[in-house]
C-alpha cells in the first residue's frame, strides 16, 4: 500500500502530540496541524512587564512548553502567531514574548524614518535577555515538566543564547538564525536542531559547514537540514503556493516538533 508523505508527516505528528500531551489529546479529526492562513486563535497577556502571545493545546495538561522566538516583524505579524498556533495544536503550551515592546521592524525596510542598524543595535541582548528571562519565568508557572524554543531570524540567534547554562530551557530550535556569534553556539548546553535556507545573506553557504563543526564540538546533540528551493525567511514568511517553498516550511516545523519530543519530551 503507499502511503503520501504528507500522510506520514501528519500521523507523526500527532503521535508526538500524545507524548507532549501525556496522552490526554487527540488529534485525528484534525486534517492539518500547521496552519499558513485564517484568524490566528491564541490570547495575549501581559505578565511582569512584558506582553506573551499565549496558545494552548487542548491538552488537561501539557507536559512541554514552547518559548516561540520571532523574527524582527514579532508578535504582531499573523504568520509569527499562526505558527505558535500549529505548535499548540502538535501539542505544546505555548508562549511567544513581544520582544521588541509593541515596536517591531516594518515589512518593508525601506520605510521612511526605519534604520536597520539602529533597530538591531537597540535589540541586542542586553534588551531581549530580560524579555525571554521573563517569558520562561512564566512558564514555570504553568506546571510543564520541560522548555523547548524554537526561533526564526532574529529569534533563531536567541534560541541558542537560551540553550547556554542557567536558561532553564532543555531543547532548541534555530531557523535560519541571523547574527549568530560563535562564541553563542559553543555556550549551548542543551540540544540543537537548525534548519537552513538554500539562499540566505545572514547565513552564508561558507558559512553552514563552519556551523556543523562548532555544534560537533559542542558534544551536545545537533541536527543541521538544508531546505533547496528556499531563502531567508522560508520558515516563518515562505511562499506557501511555491511547492518548494510550502514543503521547506512545513517540514521544518515537523523537525521542530520532533527534536522536541525527542529531547524535551522525556528522553533526557
Amino acid at each position: 500500500m503507499r502511503t503520501s508523505l504528507t500522510s506520514l508527516l501528519l500521523w507523526s505528528a500527532g503521535s508526538l502530540a500524545s507524548v507532549a500531551c501525556a496522552k490526554t489529546c487527540s488529534y485525528g479529526d484534525q486534517p492539518q496541524i500547521i496552519a499558513h492562513t485564517g484568524e490566528p486563535v491564541g490570547k495575549e497577556k501581559m505578565y511582569n512587564g512584558v506582553n506573551l502571545y499565549i496558545s494552548k493545546p487542548d491538552c488537561k495538561k501539557p507536559k512541554v512548553g514552547v518559548l516561540y522566538l520571532t523574527d524582527v516583524f514579532g508578535i504582531q505579524l499573523a504568520q509569527n502567531k499562526l505558527l505558535a498556533d500549529s505548535f499548540a495544536r502538535a501539542g505544546f503550551l505555548v508562549v511567544a514574548p513581544d520582544m521588541f515592546n509593541g515596536e517591531p521592524a516594518p515589512m518593508d525596510f525601506d520605510t521612511p524614518g526605519f534604520n536597520a542598524t539602529e533597530f538591531t543595535l537597540a535589540h541586542g541582548p542586553s534588551a531581549t535577555d530580560p524579555i525571554l528571562a521573563t517569558a520562561v519565568a512564566y512558564l514555570r508557572t504553568t506546571g510543564v515538566d520541560k522548555i523547548a524554543t524554537t526561533g526564526y531570524c532574529y529569534g533563531g540567534r536567541y534560541a541558542f543564547r537560551m540553550l547556554a547554562a542557567g536558561k532553564g530551557v532543555d531543547a532548541g530550535f534555530a531557523a535560519h538564525p541571523s547574527l549568530l556569534e560563535d562564541s553563542e553556539i559553543m555556550a549551548i548546553t542543551r540540544p540543537i536542531s537548525v534548519a537552513a535556507a538554500e539562499t540566505d545573506a545572514m547565513l552564508l553557504p561558507e558559512r553552514r559547514p563552519q556551523m556543523e563543526a562548532m555544534l560537533a564540538d559542542t558534544t551536545q546533540p545537533y541536527q543541521f537540514n538544508l531546505y533547496g528551493g528556499t531563502s531567508h525567511g522560508f520558515g516563518v514568511r515562505g511562499n506557501v503556493s511555491d511547492p518548494r517553498q510550502k514543503f521547506g516550511k512545513e517540514t521544518a516545523f515537523y523537525q521542530a516538533v520532533r527534536w522536541f519530543d525527542a529531547w524535551a519530551g522525556g528522553a533526557l
